[in-house]
């Protein structure tokens, strides 16, 4: 979910939607341009994202991580950014990448969910809160909107199975938001509470060691029932890990959990 300036809205390519607004698409087996948009990708990974893909896998997050992804800083934000490593071959593949299509279909990112629509959300003047938008954004080469199945943003959202990503792929846009202020200082993102903070939000398996194998819950009390939660669901895991973020980081307590006097 990419962060947009208020001031940047009307120079963004693609057809920005409105709830009410429709469009057609459909992409399959038959259809001309069928995977080709699955090659040669800056593809961002959200912590949710690798959280599902670890799982379909069958792999802990440490080796998801190292297997497929790079990690990168980029200008302006002092938290790093996660992308899906493609294949070392001369398309550059989607490594998941089938004949038969998307091997990790049911647990697919939230960028192929969403397309061919892209989210956003901007930021700055014009708005109280922060406000989702959402683009039509197809590739030139891409047939899908010759189709004639129509959709609304939030039919294709239902269809894509795409709520719980968009959901959580917000709470981190939420957090992501604030580290484009340096909270490091000067020792960068080398440190060990980068990496810890790094840990909390993409590797939940080494996060739910911390959690439960550390003095963690000697010095944070966790709200009792997320921490039932917590317990058996990773999902509710990561959502701990961006709440003691923000309360390792930069000492906000939340409902969620706090320091125990």
């Amino acid at each position: 979910m990419k962060r947009i300036d208020f001031e940047e809205i009307d120079a963004l390519p693609g057809r920005r939607l409105g709830p009410k607004d429709t469009f057609s698409f459909r992409c399959h087996p038959g259809i001309g341009c069928f995977n080709r948009c699955c090659r040669n990708l800056n593809l961002f990974l959200y912590p949710y994202d690798v959280l599902r893909l670890k799982k379909n896998r069958g792999i802990s997050s440490d080796a998801f991580i190292e297997q497929h992804v790079d990690v990168v800083m980029r200008e302006g934000s002092y938290f790093p950014d996660v992308l899906l490593r493609m294949s070392d071959n001369e398309e550059k593949t989607c490594p998941f990448l089938l004949d038969s299509g998307c091997a990790v279909y049911p647990d697919r990112p939230d960028a192929c969910r969403s397309f061919p629509l892209e989210f956003g959300v901007i930021y700055g003047e014009g708005y109280q809160k922060p406000q989702r938008v959402c683009f039509l954004r197809p590739p030139a080469f891409c047939l899908g909107p010759n189709e004639t199945t129509p959709w609304t943003i939030d039919a294709w959202v239902t269809d894509q199975q795409a709520d719980p990503y968009h959901r959580m792929t917000a709470r981190w846009a939420e957090l992501k938001q604030r580290f484009q202020v340096n909270p490091w200082g000067t020792a960068g993102m080398e440190n060990p509470k980068a990496k810890m903070a790094f840990m909390a939000a993409y590797n939940v398996d080494k996060f739910r060691e911390f959690v439960f194998g550390s003095s963690f819950l000697k010095r944070y009390k966790v709200e009792a029932t997320l921490l039932k939660h917590v317990r058996r669901s990773d999902s509710a895991l990561l959502l701990l890990g961006f709440s003691w973020i923000t309360l390792f980081i930069w000492g906000q307590s939340s409902p969620d959990i706090k320091l125990k006097k």
